[in-house]
């Protein structure tokens, strides 16, 4: 039977001695769940995890271009599309992009996601050209003007080569790199970071019944594949970042399950990657119809990952969440040194 083990992430000031870092970053473990298909969960010692598994677990995270993944970083999103579930419409055209960019780099966001293709459920596939007209013009605009490393949101290698011409840093794929064959290869071949995320199924019919045997370990088996498949396309295990995916194919109690137990994919020895911002659940938890009016629960799940170790946190609301990540930082380690 294979085993998964989750550490037990914290980030009492209190530390134990003998703790172990998790991920060379800001929480500790000094215990790990260990799961399998079809038998209880069981807590033992960090002391118990095999060898290798400890290593993946505790190393350090290598840089993301500039980006140290020894602390907590805020992906800005960037929606240059007329049908994104919250923002569509909003920042069409290279200079009102820019206008949104400048603001979240001033907010507090380290990374700018631009996205071209709605990936909202029921949307449809967008045609290659139209989403580099949309994405590439604006990518080098905000990369001309800025600092801030871009990553784009895409599926497709031709819109992913566009981007990373004109500045891009880092491909995020929704798909995981399943959609497109030639996506991994150009990454591989540009040194690309990239991000592959879990999704069942395509924006257009992902949440008509999606179904798993055990969500949290399915996602977790897709995602060691797609890394083990990346590497062997040539793009090197530190420079790959991994998303569980919420709310891409799944109902509420699969993004619940997933969330309560996020540390166990630090597990795959990479960067770990939330986006829940706005998304449905906190629609229906929070009773928040509107899209704009889920700030208070997407900072909320933005700072539960935070705490289960999670190195990069995908937002709409930069500057809230920015504010309640210092905050929080400053209130759990008894510590603020001013930045």
């Amino acid at each position: 039977m294979k085993h998964y083990y989750r550490a037990i992430a914290q980030t009492d000031a209190a530390r134990p001695a003998g703790a172990l870092t998790l991920a060379g970053g800001w929480a500790w473990f000094t215990h790990v769940e260990v799961l399998g298909r079809g038998v209880a969960p069981r807590l033992v010692a960090a002391a118990e995890v095999p060898g290798d598994v400890l290593a993946a677990m505790t190393a350090p995270r290598s840089a993301i271009g500039p980006l140290d993944m020894s602390r907590a970083h805020i992906m800005g999103i960037l929606n240059v599309t007329p049908d994104s579930f919250s923002d569509g419409g909003a920042h069409d055209g290279p200079e009102a992009a820019l206008t949104r960019a400048r603001d979240m780099a001033a907010q507090g966001a380290t990374l700018i996601d631009i996205g071209g293709e709605s990936t909202r459920p029921g949307a449809v596939e967008v045609a290659v050209d139209e989403e580099m007209r949309r994405t590439a013009p604006v990518i080098a605009r905000v990369a001309e003007a800025l600092a801030v490393p871009i990553s784009i949101d895409t599926r497709k290698a031709e819109v992913a080569r566009a981007a990373l011409d004109a500045g891009a840093l880092m491909v995020n794929d929704v798909a995981g790199f399943t959609f497109d064959a030639d996506l991994a290869p150009l990454c591989a071949a540009r040194g690309a970071p990239v991000c592959v995320m879990h999704a069942q199924g395509d924006p257009q019919t992902m949440q008509d019944d999606p179904r798993y045997e055990n969500v949290l370990l399915d996602v977790y088996d897709f995602l060691e594949a797609r890394i083990e498949a990346l590497v062997a396309a040539g793009i090197a295990r530190d420079r790959i970042v991994v998303d569980p995916g919420i709310g891409f194919g799944k109902t509420m109690a699969h993004n619940l399950a997933l969330l309560a137990r996020l540390s166990l994919f630090h597990s795959l020895g990479c960067p770990v990657l939330l986006g829940a911002s706005r998304k449905g659940f906190i629609k229906v938890i929070g009773d928040a119809p509107d899209p704009e009016n889920r700030v208070g629960g997407s900072v909320a799940v933005a700072l539960e990952g935070i705490a289960q170790g999670v190195q990069i946190v995908r937002v709409h609301d930069v500057d809230d969440t920015r504010q309640a990540m210092h905050v929080w930082q400053a209130v759990t380690t008894g510590v603020y040194d001013g930045t």
